[in-house]
C-alpha cells in the first residue's frame, strides 16, 4: 500500500467552489489532514514487515527444535515403559 500525499490547497479550493467558505474549507481540510495523518502512522512499513517475519522464523525454528526434543523423550519414556513389559510378558 502506497501513501499518497494530501493536497490541502487543492482539497481547499474544492469545497470553496463548492460553495464552503475559507474558513470552513480550512477548517476541514485540517480535520481531514489530521485523520490521515493518525492513519498513516498505523501503517506496517516495509521494515516492519521484513522484522516480523524474521522473528516468526526465529520461533518456527524454537519451536521445531522443542517439538524434535519432545519425540526424543516420548520414545525414551516409550521405550524405557515398553522394553520392561515385553521382558516380563516374554520372560
Amino acid at each position: 500500500m502506497t501513501a499518497t500525499a494530501f493536497d490541502t490547497l487543492e482539497f481547499v479550493e474544492s469545497l470553496e467552489a463548492s460553495g464552503f467558505t475559507k474558513e470552513q474549507s480550512r477548517g476541514m481540510a485540517g480535520v481531514f489532514k489530521k485523520a490521515q495523518d493518525a492513519q498513516l502512522q498505523e501503517l506496517a512499513t516495509k521494515g516492519d514487515i521484513a522484522l516480523l517475519r524474521a522473528e516468526m522464523r526465529e520461533l518456527k525454528l524454537e519451536l521445531m527444535s522443542e517439538i524434535k526434543l519432545n519425540r526424543w523423550m516420548l520414545a525414551l519414556v516409550v521405550a524405557s515403559t515398553v522394553i520392561p513389559a515385553l521382558k516380563t510378558l516374554l520372560g
